[in-house]
C-alpha cells in the first residue's frame, strides 16, 4: 500500500538526532512523502532545514493557537520570509484550540487571521487544528466563520489556489458529520489521524465516507496520536500505514487502491503534479 503521512512533527525535539532512522523505518512501511508542519519559529526553521537535508519531505510554516501569544513582530516577519521557500508547500500549523486555551482566544482569533491572509498572499494551503472542550463546537463553528470572512471557499480562492486544490485541510479532524459537510462545501480536505481511534471521536468512521478521494488524507501527528497497534511512547510516520488501512476499511476500498488515492489526494493539495 502506497503511504503518505501529510502531518509529522520530525522537527520536534523527542525525534532530535534519529530523523534518518525514522525515515528509513517510514521507507520500509512505503511512506513516500511526509509533510512536517511547524508551530512556532523555531520550529518553522527545523522544520525547512530538515525538508532541505533529507530525500522525501515537504515544510510548511506557521504559528499554532498555542503559541499566538507568544509571537512577536521579527519572529512573524521571518515565518513570512521562509513562507516563499520551495520547500514549504502550506501555511500552519495554525487553527483555534478553545479546550487547552494556552493562548487568550482573542490572541488565537488574530493569529488564525494573519496564517490566513499569508496563505491566500503564497497560494499555499492552510493546516488548520480545530479543537473544542469535550461536548462543545464553538472553535469548529468558530473556524467555519473565519474562512468565510477571510474569502476561503469562495470564487475568488480558486485563482489563488487553482481548480481542484483545497484552499486548507482540517487536520486531524475531531467533530460531527454535520461540521464536516459544511468544511467540505468550502472545497476544503480532511485529514485523519489516530486521533479517530479515541474514545469520543467514533463520529469520524461516519465522516470518512462523506470526503471525496482527492480531498482526503491521512497523518500520524507524529510523536502525537499512536494509533491502536502503534508504540505507545513516540508515534512515528511508518503507523500512518495503520489509520490507512481504517480508513480503506470505512470506504470499503482495496488498501492498494486507496493507497493511490491518498498519495494522489497529497499531491493535489500541495500543488504538485502526480509521480
Amino acid at each position: 500500500m502506497r503511504l503518505i503521512d501529510s502531518h509529522c512533527h520530525l522537527n520536534a525535539e523527542r525525534f532530535a538526532g534519529d530523523e534518518a532512522a525514522v525515515l528509513e523505518r517510514a521507507s520500509a512501511a512505503g511512506v513516500e512523502r511526509i509533510l512536517v508542519p511547524g508551530w512556532n519559529g523555531a520550529s518553522c526553521e527545523r522544520a525547512v532545514e530538515l525538508a532541505a537535508r533529507f530525500e522525501g519531505l515537504d515544510a510548511s510554516v506557521g504559528v499554532h493557537p498555542h503559541d499566538a501569544a507568544r509571537i512577536d513582530d521579527a519572529g512573524w516577519r521571518r515565518i513570512v520570509e521562509l513562507a516563499g521557500d520551495a520547500r514549504v508547500v502550506a501555511i500552519g500549523e495554525t487553527g483555534l484550540d478553545y479546550d487547552r486555551v494556552f493562548s487568550p482566544i482573542e490572541d488565537q482569533l488574530a493569529n488564525l487571521r494573519r496564517n490566513l491572509a499569508l496563505a491566500l498572499e503564497t497560494g499555499k494551503p492552510a493546516i488548520l487544528h480545530v479543537r473544542s472542550a469535550t461536548g462543545r463546537s464553538d472553535a469548529q463553528d468558530a473556524i467555519l466563520a473565519e474562512l468565510r470572512i477571510a474569502g476561503f471557499g469562495a470564487q475568488a480562492s480558486v485563482g489563488v489556489f487553482g481548480a481542484g486544490r483545497a484552499p486548507a485541510v482540517i487536520h486531524s479532524f475531531s467533530g460531527s458529520a454535520d461540521y464536516a459537510r459544511e468544511v467540505l462545501d468550502l472545497g476544503l480536505a480532511i485529514s485523519i489521524s489516530g486521533l479517530a481511534f479515541r474514545a469520543g471521536e467514533e463520529s469520524t468512521a461516519e465522516v470518512v465516507p462523506l470526503v471525496p478521494a482527492d480531498r482526503l488524507l491521512v497523518e500520524t501527528d507524529s510523536p502525537f496520536l499512536s494509533p491502536p497497534g502503534g508504540p505507545r511512547g513516540r508515534n512515528e510516520p511508518e503507523w500512518v500505514r495503520i489509520t490507512a488501512d481504517w480508513v480503506a476499511a470505512q470506504r470499503a476500498v482495496a488498501p492498494d487502491a486507496a493507497g493511490d488515492g491518498l498519495v494522489g489526494a497529497y499531491d493535489t493539495f500541495v500543488g504538485r503534479a502526480p509521480a
